[in-house]
C-alpha cells in the first residue's frame, strides 16, 4: 500500500531508524568479532532467511550492507591469509536478501572461482551461486555465459561450458556470439561433430552474411581438423610397411594409400614435413582448432 502524504514522514522516520538499527548492530557484531579473527572468522548470523527476518522490511539495503561485507572479505583475505572461509556464505546471505542483485551473483562468482592464492579457488560454489541466480532471475542469459566460463576456465569442462553457453543462446535476448562460444569451445574440446552440428545450425539460422562467412570458415577448419588426422594416419601406415618416413604424398599415392594428391576446402595442397607431420599451406586461410592451423 503507498502510504498517504499523511503518514510519508513517519514511514520515512522508520525506514531511517530501521536502517540505522541494522547499521549499528552489524558493527556491534564485528566490534564482538574483532577479537577473535585472528583464529577464526565468524557469521554471527549464518542464515539468510534469519537477517531477512530482521531486517524489517529493508532487504535492500541489508542487501547492500552483506554486500560490501562480501567485498571488503574478498580484499581483506586477498591481503592476509588467503581463506575465503566466510565469502561463500557472505554472497548466499546477500543473494537471498535481494534475489535480484545481478551483480552480486556475477561478481561473486568470479570471485569464488579465482585461482589460488589469489582466490579461494572454488569454481563449484560459483557455479552454485550462478545456478541460484538463474532459479530467481531466469530471463539473465549473461548468468548462462558466467557458468560457461567458469567451466570453460576454471574446470576445463568442455562439454559444460558448451551447454551453458547454448543453453544461454535459447534466450531471445541473448547475443549471437553465444551460439559462436558453444561451437568453438565444443571444437577447442575434440567434440568435433557437436562443433560441426552447432555451426551448421548457425548458419542456417542466420541472414548475416558476416555470421556466416564465420560459420563457414569454421567448418572448413573442422573439416581441415577430420582430413589431417586421416592423412596422418596414412603416414603413419606407410612408415609401418616400408621402415622409412614418406617424403611426399606422392609416394603414399604411388603405394595404393591415396587416389589423389590431398588438398585443403579452398583448394591449397597440404603439406608433409620429415617428421610426418600434416601442415596447411602457407597461403591457405584456414584456421583450426588442431595441428591443421601450424604452417
Amino acid at each position: 500500500m503507498i502510504p498517504t502524504r499523511r503518514w510519508l514522514p513517519t514511514t520515512i522516520l522508520v525506514g531511517l531508524v530501521a536502517g540505522y538499527a541494522l547499521v549499528h548492530l552489524q558493527r556491534a557484531v564485528d566490534r564482538y568479532l574483532e577479537g577473535y579473527r585472528t583464529e577464526v572468522e565468524m557469521l554471527y548470523l549464518p542464515s539468510g532467511e534469519w537477517v531477512k527476518r530482521l531486517s524489517l522490511g529493508y532487504r535492500g539495503l541489508a542487501a547492500c550492507l552483506y554486500w560490501t561485507r562480501a567485498v571488503q572479505h574478498y580484499g581483506r583475505e586477498n591481503l592476509g591469509k588467503r581463506q575465503y572461509k566466510l565469502l561463500y556464505q557472505l554472497l548466499d546471505i546477500t543473494t537471498t536478501l535481494d534475489p535480484e542483485l545481478t551483480l552480486a551473483y556475477r561478481f561473486g562468482a568470479i570471485f569464488l572461482a579465482e585461482p589460488q592464492p589469489m582466490g579461494p579457488g572454488r569454481p563449484h560454489e560459483a557455479i552454485a551461486l550462478l545456478r541460484k541466480g538463474l532459479k530467481q532471475n531466469p530471463d539473465q542469459w549473461r548468468l548462462w555465459y558466467d557458468i560457461g566460463f567458469v567451466y570453460y576456465r576454471a574446470l576445463k569442462d568442455y562439454q559444460r561450458a558448451s551447454d551453458a553457453f547454448l543453453e544461454g543462446s535459447k534466450n531471445p535476448n541473448s547475443m549471437y556470439w553465444m551460439q559462436v562460444m558453444a561451437a568453438k569451445i565444443a571444437a577447442e574440446g575434440g567434440n568435433r561433430e557437436r562443433a560441426r552440428f552447432l555451426w551448421r545450425k548457425l548458419l542456417e539460422s542466420t541472414d548475416d552474411p558476416t555470421i556466416q562467412a564465420n560459420a563457414v570458415r569454421y567448418l572448413q577448419g573442422l573439416q581441415v581438423d577430420d582430413e589431417v588426422e586421416i592423412l596422418e594416419a596414412l603416414v603413419k601406415r606407410f612408415r609401418e610397411q616400408t621402415g622409412r618416413q614418406a617424403r611426399s604424398f606422392v609416394e603414399l599415392l604411388a603405394a595404393g594409400l591415396l587416389r589423389a594428391l590431398p588438398h585443403d576446402p579452398l583448394g591449397y595442397p597440404y603439406r608433409l614435413t620429415a617428421e610426418g607431420q600434416v601442415l596447411l599451406h602457407r597461403d591457405s586461410a584456414i584456421i583450426t582448432s588442431t595441428k591443421g592451423r601450424v604452417r
